[in-house]
């Protein structure tokens, strides 16, 4: 650095310090001190990337801190030291041998939130602002760091154009919606007015100059405005300020957007606001008697009032708020609010509690629990000089390696996000990458981690799994692939036993199955092709009980009746086996629709297991279902549609335009079957009318008789099913 930007900088500390001597110790100021020492000696002559001297930058971070954030000397002293982990060796244990914890808290927790990605900020803005809440811990990182891109916004011009496009998402995604939840509204302002320089300056610079234009107006007009109500202040003895403003150029462009008006058509283009000295007792008589002033000089748009001193925000902004009109019947808004609530509305919450002793310990505990209520709660949580501690928020947020964020419960495993991934990659996890070291299945995952599921082919789900999942999705994706693999087990046992009996001599008959089922107490006959396939039975003993089973049988005069299907529940109370739900079939590739019959949702189906393709879905009249039952009966197994009415069905109607026949089709459809009719289009050419209708139905066979009969009416030629539109 030379002598001038030493000069400027010495300047620019001693600047700080006195911005912060009201509120901070002798002891205090020694520590801040020590850290401009420190900084100095670390950040030299490097250069910010807003082409400033990195201890120029954050010093201005640090003056952001006190004068707009009002926060103490702990966070003053960590601005000025919060990049010193990203250019320097220094060490934790040298950091927090010169301060407190606290500051090493807050540093590190600046430098693990300036680390997390952000460049799919806007599709998920919600979700970071949790994560965001959440790693961050102590929210006066999140403050420090809404400094910093203050102080970055500041001076936006001299950016890389990479880093202009990501801060201005930050800014609009993330540190304005914090710095309003907050009540920060001077630096919400401020950063709403700078990003809109840079994402519409030419619409900023039109609104500036025509404001430029009207300013000695303006003035006049709100002086005129002002003096009639400044005699009635007078004379009513109340000590008070007025300020005349127009409102931000970002709020005038809204307006202009919103209401489709030109810059001089804006509703309430003026703001006024009165400041009034008052005691804690009287602050709201006072403010309500300086409306009642008000108003019976100008007329008030009742619709335009606005009582947050009753009510006070979330964010603890109170003040009263009129829209009244004015000379030349212009609308004017009134802002009322005593010099503390007016405090508050300008720096937010922290300046009310550093004037009742911020650096206090307890005194910190509660405007840190507060203020994290009020990020986890925006709309439900007040501010008070008791306030509750916020609900743990039980949520945690990763990154896909594509930057995209997942939200799963705390505790969460690699096993859930690769299942809130896809069904395939859970099935497949072998393990994965988080921040780019190796980690098993079973690892938990923490707020902010970037995860890369590792697969393998060899990989599939057990039963162990589900000891350890958190989530329900991945709960049932896991027992739906162990059903599937259970069947295939079940056709290995199957083939297993049909050739153990050929080398015994034995057919195979349903009642040897029955019988083997009840004898070991299984719930069907696919538990026990699982045990054979296993290796869990002995085949001695299978042998002898067989025989057994075949004299039972012989001494037996009751005829068998049973169908050759054997995956049915055999138990003593001779129940179905639980029905397999087909649901969302063309997904999964555990299940598929049969070509040759292309069931339906509606339709009467079976399942069929085959060797290697899972389960096929048969109509029960399949061409084939009679070849498949007779000679594999063994593999069906029970299933059923999860939703059995047919939706969004396009039937198509041609027939000859005739009075009433519209009305006849419409009465076959909605009386005579009672079917959901959703949508109708009707179109007319040359003496004829095309319908497309969507209907509901419970299933096919219903279908085709409703088809049936709407062709009957007479003057329609045709009436069948269609593709919408076609």
């Amino acid at each position: 650095m030379n002598r001038n930007q030493i000069k400027s900088i010495g300047v620019k500390f001693n600047e700080l310090l006195k911005s912060c001597e009201p509120f901070v110790s002798q002891k205090d100021n020694d520590d801040i001190d020590r850290a401009f020492r420190m900084a100095v000696e670390i950040y030299q002559d490097k250069i910010a990337d807003t082409g400033i001297p990195l201890l120029e930058h954050s010093l201005g971070v640090a003056r952001v801190a006190t004068d707009d954030l009002s926060l103490g000397a702990k966070s003053i002293i960590a601005a000025l030291l919060h990049n010193v982990f990203l250019v320097s060796g220094i060490s934790q244990k040298e950091l927090k041998n010169n301060f407190d914890d606290t500051v090493l808290t807050l540093i590190e927790g600046y430098t693990r939130i300036s680390a997390l990605p952000t460049d799919k900020i806007s599709l998920q803005s919600e979700k970071f602002h949790q994560l965001f809440l959440s790693v961050a811990g102590d929210i006066r990182i999140i403050l420090l760091k809404i400094a910093h891109r203050l102080c970055d916004m500041r001076n936006f011009a001299s950016l890389p154009e990479e880093k202009k496009r990501r801060f201005a998402n930050e800014v609009e995604y993330l540190y304005i919606p914090i710095s309003h939840r907050l009540g920060l509204y001077r630096v919400k302002t401020e950063l709403e007015d700078l990003l809109m320089r840079f994402r519409f300056p030419e619409e900023y610079l039109s609104i500036q100059e025509q404001l430029a234009a009207t300013q000695s107006k303006r003035e006049v007009f709100i002086r005129d405005f002002a003096t009639p109500i400044e005699k009635e202040l007078f004379k009513s003895e109340i000590t008070f300020d007025i300020k005349g403003r127009p409102k931000s150029i970002p709020s005038i462009r809204e307006k202009m957007i919103k209401q489709n008006v030109e810059l001089e058509e804006v509703y309430d283009l003026f703001a006024i606001r009165i400041i009034i000295d008052s005691l804690p007792d009287n602050e709201k008589s006072d403010c309500w008697k300086v409306y009642s002033l008000v108003t019976n000089i100008y007329p008030p748009n009742p619709k335009r009032l606005r009582d947050w001193i009753t009510t006070p925000k979330a964010s603890g902004y109170e003040s009263l708020h009129t829209t009244v009109r004015a000379q030349n019947d212009k609308w004017v808004e009134v802002q009322i609010r005593t010099r503390r609530m007016d405090e508050i509305a300008e720096k937010g919450q922290a300046a009310h509690w550093r004037y009742k002793g911020f650096e206090e310990k307890e005194r910190m505990e509660e405007w840190l629990n507060q203020i994290r209520d009020i990020l986890g709660n925006p709309e439900q949580i007040k501010f008070d000089d008791s306030p509750k501690r916020s609900a743990r928020l039980g949520r945690i947020y990763v990154y896909t390696p594509t930057g995209d964020l997942v939200d799963l419960p705390e505790g969460a495993t690699i096993l859930d996000f690769a299942y809130s991934i896809h069904s395939r990659i859970g099935d497949s996890c072998s393990g994965a990458r988080v921040n780019n070291a190796n980690v098993p299945i079973r690892h938990i995952l923490k707020n902010g981690d970037r995860v890369e599921i590792i697969t393998s082919k060899n990989q599939k789900p057990k039963q162990d799994w589900l000891q350890f999942v958190k989530t329900s999705k991945a709960t049932a994706k896991i027992k739906r692939s162990l059903k599937e693999q259970k069947y295939q087990l079940a056709e290995i046992g199957l083939e297993i036993l049909k050739r153990k009996l050929r080398n015994w001599k034995i057919s195979y008959k349903d009642e040897i199955i029955n019988g083997l089922v009840k004898h070991y107490k299984l719930a069907s006959s696919i538990d026990l092709y699982d045990l054979i396939a296993e290796e869990k039975l002995d085949y001695n003993e299978l042998r002898v009980l067989i025989r057994e089973k075949l004299e039972d049988t012989s001494k037996s005069s009751a005829p068998r009746t049973d169908s050759p299907a054997t995956f049915t529940r055999t138990s003593e109370s001779d129940e179905p086996e639980d029905v397999l739900i087909i649901d969302n079939l063309l997904d999964n590739v555990n299940y598929r629709l049969a070509k040759c019959c292309n069931p339906a949702p509606g339709d009467k189906v079976f399942g069929f297991v085959t060797i290697g393709k899972g389960i096929s879905i048969h109509q029960v009249n399949c061409p084939n279902a009679k070849r498949l039952l007779e000679n594999y009966g063994y593999r069906k197994i029970p299933v059923s549609w999860k939703d059995k009415e047919i939706k969004n069905k396009y039937i198509k109607v041609v027939g000859n335009d005739r009075v009433g026949i519209l009305d006849e089709i419409t009465a076959v459809i909605s009386r005579d079957f009672k079917v959901n009719m959703t949508s109708l289009k009707v179109e007319k050419k040359g003496g004829q009318f095309f319908g497309e209708i969507r209907i509901s139905v419970k299933d096919m066979e219903y279908l085709r008789e409703l088809l049936h009969k709407i062709a009957k009416v007479k003057g329609v030629t045709k009436a069948i099913l269609t593709k919408p539109n076609a």
